[in-house]
């Protein structure tokens, strides 16, 4: 996979534009397009007028709604197809669109897995949801389902291309929990084109530890097949003292949940030959990874092997006997896993319905995976149902659904 600045294989889509419409993001330079060729369900609608300025992101000014059905979702096709690694985004801005004043709660699915809870604080608060997914089939089924609080809505959706050598976890995609730029030096989160796969950086900092940085570029003759943006490696933290640890935690709120963890460091100060900078990583009081010596303006990756949970999540980051100078930390993601534990309807199956649906123009309730569960089975269908193998369509009724 050749990595550029180029857009080859996103699907980037603002809801609710007008049907074959497309502009270019003045700050990211990415090409939108209308969600009109992804979903026939749903209407169109726009932001309050006082949520259109330059204060929003303008794929927050219109928006798909859907009044009707249970689940309703949009069928994105990568180029790259089944079988490869996607970043699937999904935003969500109320801003009072219906004039109700009344934010609504709903479920977000990818395919017959529940990704997660869409949850509005206000009707100003953005939510951005973030998922790394391997589909088994050419299609990848974005939906959204009324869980009864509310009528759920969708801004924009993205999908971006990684390469498959990243977030290694094997049978479970991975759902964004945190994406920090430690250390920024700005207010500002760092995205395309500064990270070719267009991950959303948060700036963020510690206030005991030390912010360290260089405007020398990181990464300039190689990468790890992470490529984070040098803009986010430039800039790190250490600790004021020397011989100090670098900790952070978090506190789950189910100690169930599975996390995976990727650090980020490199060397951004030219050291002396008496100097040195190496670290051991702990999690929980174990050993986590290390020793760990960042390369001088180059990128070292460190992340989990196996999922970590429990009621809190601790990591430390120490110098070894050897080191002179402080751990540094760059950047940092943690995302949870969702688990994949429904088999998709078999992809020849698939293929024929979406021709089917697509030639004779069949709406109807034909959302997302045709068999995925007996409470969303498509009209008309019978699906054969039980093993780990791929769901089967045994049957279809053209009549009753026409």
């Amino acid at each position: 996979m050749a990595h550029s600045q180029d857009q080859s294989g996103f699907i980037s889509i603002d809801c609710g534009i007008s049907a074959d419409s497309s502009y270019t993001d003045q700050t990211t330079g990415i090409s939108y397009i209308s969600d009109s060729t992804f979903i026939d369900t749903g209407v169109s609608k726009s932001v309050s007028p006082e949520y259109k300025t330059t204060k929003v992101e303008q794929q927050y000014w219109t928006l798909r709604s859907f009044p009707d059905g249970v689940k309703n979702c949009d069928a994105l096709r990568p180029k790259q197809g089944k079988g490869n690694k996607y970043l699937i985004r999904a935003r969500f801005l109320y801003a009072n669109y219906d004039q109700n004043g009344t934010v609504p709660k709903f479920d977000l699915y990818i395919g017959a897995i529940k990704w997660d809870t869409v949850k509005l604080i206000n009707e100003s608060m953005t939510n951005t949801m973030e998922l790394i997914h391997i589909p088994s089939s050419n299609y990848i089924f974005v939906c959204l389902v009324n869980s009864g609080y509310g009528t759920p809505f969708i801004s924009a959706l993205e999908l971006k291309p990684l390469e498959n050598s990243t977030y290694r976890a094997p049978s479970v995609s991975l759902a964004l929990y945190e994406r920090l730029d430690i250390g920024s030096q700005s207010n500002k989160s760092i995205r395309y084109k500064d990270d070719v796969y267009d991950r959303i950086w948060r700036p963020f900092n510690f206030v005991s530890y030390k912010i360290t940085s260089t405007s020398l570029t990181v990464d300039a003759n190689g990468h790890t097949p992470f490529y984070p943006p040098s803009s986010v490696m430039q800039t790190g933290v250490t600790t004021v003292n020397s011989s100090g640890p670098l900790e952070f935690n978090w506190l789950p709120d189910d100690p169930t949940s599975k996390f995976y963890v990727y650090m980020y460091f490199a060397e951004v100060e030219q050291l002396q030959p008496n100097q040195t900078r190496e670290f051991n990583i702990s999690h929980n009081d174990a050993h986590w990874d290390g020793p760990i010596s960042p390369s001088y303006l180059y990128t070292t990756v460190a992340y989990s092997q196996y999922p970590v949970s429990g009621d809190k999540i601790d990591y430390t980051i120490y110098p070894t006997e050897n080191s002179t100078l402080p751990p540094i930390l760059n950047g940092l993601e943690v995302y949870t896993a969702v688990e994949m534990t429904q088999s998709p309807t078999d992809e020849q199956d698939v293929n024929a319905m979406m021709n089917i649906k697509s030639k004779y123009g069949l709406k109807r309730n034909w959302q997302g995976d045709p068999c995925e569960s007996e409470d969303y089975l498509w009209e008309g269908l019978n699906c054969k149902y039980g093993g780990s193998d791929s769901l089967r369509i045994i049957s279809l009724d053209l009549p009753l659904v026409g």
